[in-house]
């Protein structure tokens, strides 16, 4: 069964960086567990493509009671994308929509509404690769263990 985070309103706000060719590395900030570095293998799909997006959630809630589902939720997250997408199915109306495995097989996911995430200008770029840079250096190597 995939985590849900409480229907987002766990997550805060974060971002995901596709500019490296099949590794996507960004961070989130959740309740209860402040931001968390990710390293994922694999790459965001459609208008997204090879770009870095941001995120940040109205919703959001710093529930204490997060804690009790979150607390086996691997820090830092590596594993494998399994769908980070702005539209991710025919049928639905587009918005984003994050999934992902972690190295122990975990499913998680992050479904947020339209307006919640955005594709950053290149002119903003600065402000986050210094820490994508840090994060793909510490924690890329560790992907190689993943089955394609």
């Amino acid at each position: 069964m995939a985590q849900k985070f409480g229907n987002a309103r766990w997550v805060k706000e974060g971002y995901f960086d596709n500019r490296t060719p099949e590794v996507v590395v960004g961070q989130i900030s959740f309740a209860v567990l402040g931001t968390v570095d990710f390293c994922l293998a694999g790459k965001l799909i459609g208008e997204i493509a090879g770009k870095v997006i941001q995120f940040s959630n109205p919703k959001f809630l710093d529930d204490p009671r997060a804690g009790e589902s979150l607390e086996d939720f691997a820090i830092p997250q590596i594993g494998k994308v399994s769908l980070l997408s702005f539209d991710p199915h025919p049928l639905l109306s587009p918005h984003p929509y994050f999934e992902w495995f972690s190295l122990d097989q975990q499913h998680y996911r992050i479904e947020l509404e339209p307006d919640d995430a955005w594709v950053m200008a290149e002119s903003e770029w600065d402000s986050i690769t210094e820490t994508s840079q840090r994060i793909y250096v510490a924690l890329a190597p560790r992907l190689g263990c993943l089955d394609s």
